[in-house]
């Protein structure tokens, strides 16, 4: 009798590895002087969330070699901090002054001002401390090179000082894609190659990943303009694909990237998780 193939569940999946990221997570930060303070560098990692980066991490490496290794986990602490830190500081009054990240307390809100300033600080730092520590020199130094690139001034903080009006107005399509393809694109793209990277992929899978990272980046954006249309609908709302596509345009090229994404991955052997991270990013509702 022929089984019929088992559908994929990316929960099941999701779970266990949420599970076993969240105790990597608080692990190096529980030494920070003062306790008080170990305690609020702690309240963001243990807030929630999707988990998505170190998620793509994780999955990376699967993809490339069916399991994962401790500079996996790495890599995966290290994007995750570097993704908190960066929400941390965003929710600052002098950035985005939000009151409530997931359904708690912002830091600034639970501490203080200069508290979250000094988590996030903490936190970066944090990540770096992390690759530094994997037991290959080599590999350590390779990593740490791919997430200097991706989230200091050439990337994710590139991308955040565009947002907030230290370059050239955001005008037209070009301008806004430069944007989030360094301020969202860049960790993303970098936590799938990590991954790929911690297992030892080679360079054909590399590019793979790549693209496959890329194409995932832009689609998220376009899909979180999809989900904060109305609330970005004003005159006064920052600049947004939908803005400037509108929402059909934006879900058609939402789609069109994750078709992109799907075709990069036919030269590894079980991409599983990777393909239904990507359809997740895409067709998420929250």
């Amino acid at each position: 009798m022929t089984r019929a193939p088992l559908v994929f569940s990316l929960e099941n999946w999701a779970t266990p590895r949420r599970e076993q990221l969240l105790p990597r997570l608080r692990a190096p930060v529980l030494d920070a002087v003062p306790e008080a303070f170990s305690e609020a560098c702690v309240y963001p990692l243990v807030s929630g969330g999707k988990r998505v980066r170190p998620l793509l991490t994780i999955a990376a490496a699967e993809a490339v070699a069916g399991s994962v290794n401790e500079a996996t986990w790495a890599a995966a602490v290290a994007v995750e901090y570097i993704h908190t830190y960066s929400l941390v500081h965003d929710d600052l009054p002098a950035m985005d002054d939000d009151d409530l990240r997931r359904g708690r307390p912002t830091v600034h809100r639970a501490f203080t001002e200069g508290t979250a300033i000094l988590v996030g600080d903490a936190l970066l730092t944090a990540a770096f401390e992390v690759l530094a520590r994997i037991a290959n020199p080599a590999l350590a130094i390779q990593m740490v090179r791919e997430l200097t690139d991706a989230a200091g001034h050439r990337g994710m903080i590139a991308g955040q000082a565009l947002d907030i009006g230290m370059g050239s107005p955001i005008s037209d399509l070009s301008s806004l894609q430069d944007v989030h393809r360094r301020k969202t694109g860049a960790l993303i793209r970098c936590a799938i190659r990590m991954g790929a990277i911690s297992v030892g992929a080679s360079e054909s899978q590399l590019v793979s990943l790549t693209t496959f990272g890329e194409a995932v980046g832009l689609a998220f954006q376009l899909a979180d303009d999809i989900l904060d249309a109305d609330e970005d609908a004003g005159e006064e709302g920052p600049p947004s694909y939908v803005r400037m596509l509108g929402i059909d345009e934006t879900r058609r090229r939402a789609e069109q990237e994750l078709d992109w994404a799907l075709a990069s991955l036919a030269n590894l052997d079980d991409a599983s998780a990777l393909r239904s991270l990507a359809q997740f990013i895409v067709l998420r509702d929250h």
